[in-house]
């Protein structure tokens, strides 16, 4: 027997209250053990609702679990998504405090610009018809489950993690980049810490869109023209922590993106041309 209506209401408004006061919150399958994923999307929707109802717009999606090894260590077979609402896109040059997360961390993305509406069961070359743009992206992921605790229906109803995003200044068209085998350099401080190819990204971004489009179509939704879509991240997902300063470089691309996690008045951040800062107390960001 499945939930009542009552009781997705009741879980859906405390996933949204520990998001919008960034509280943590005990899983959800801890309580009702019996939720299954279909439920979590449901709740996910309802959650998405009431921020609607306080005013925000939903303008695009996230995908998660795109690698391969995220589904091996997650044990499933097909990747999941998350909403993006106008409030969750951080401005270049922006502020935000510390204190607004629970579990803050960070991923870079490649970020898909529909110029078209897509619906329905298509192939990822179908898909990229209808992008009209490309953009280098950060996501910033925070769970809100009390000691980072959870099961995939748990980060499901929770938004898939989702609550930030930054995109970079330049788009390009999708045909001006190699988005099967873009390069990525990872940096910590200053120093390589993982390198990598957007290949890993379910084998090509196009992929991702395709499989989203196709996970959408089957509660008779789709993507709109103008929509944001994160493709997802290639593998780790990397801890805001003081004083530590992350840059990502997609080789061809021409830009880099950076965050950086300090303590007032620590160290200087990196040259690059598009940023992330994490501080205590405030953090600014650009993208």
């Amino acid at each position: 027997m499945g939930l009542t209506e009552a009781k997705i209401q009741e879980l859906a408004a405390a996933v949204d209250e520990a998001a919008r006061k960034s509280e943590p919150l005990t899983m959800l399958t801890a309580e009702v053990p019996e939720l299954t994923l279909e439920e979590a999307y449901t709740i996910q929707r309802v959650s998405m609702g009431r921020r609607v109802e306080r005013g925000e717009s939903v303008i695009g999606m996230k995908m998660g679990l795109t690698s391969r090894a995220k589904m091996e260590q997650m044990g499933v077979h097909n990747p999941i998504y998350g909403h993006l609402t106008d409030k969750m896109r951080l401005a270049d040059g922006a502020t935000i405090r510390v204190e607004d997360y629970c579990h803050p961390r960070v991923e870079p993305e490649i970020a898909f610009i529909m110029g078209k509406d897509l619906s329905g069961a298509v192939t990822a070359a179908e898909a990229m018809t209808a992008v009209e743009g490309v953009v280098a992206a950060l996501e910033v992921i925070d769970s809100r489950y009390r000691d980072f605790k959870f099961t995939l229906i748990d980060v499901v109803a929770d938004n898939a993690s989702s609550t930030g995003f930054v995109l970079g200044s330049k788009v390009v068209a999708p045909e001006a980049v190699e988005l099967g085998n873009l390069g990525m350099i990872m940096s910590r401080n200053g120093e390589v810490e993982e390198t990598g190819s957007s290949a890993a990204i379910l084998e090509h971004p196009a992929r991702s869109l395709a499989a989203l489009v196709g996970m959408l179509s089957e509660r008779g939704e789709g993507l709109k023209a103008g929509q944001v879509v994160l493709a997802g991240g290639r593998r780790r997902r990397f801890i805001c922590i003081p004083g530590i300063g992350w840059c990502w470089r997609w080789r061809g691309w021409g830009r880099w993106r950076w965050v950086r996690s300090r303590g007032l008045g620590e160290g200087k951040p990196p040259l690059c041309a598009h940023s992330i800062r994490f501080n205590r107390g405030a953090h600014r960001i650009r993208a």
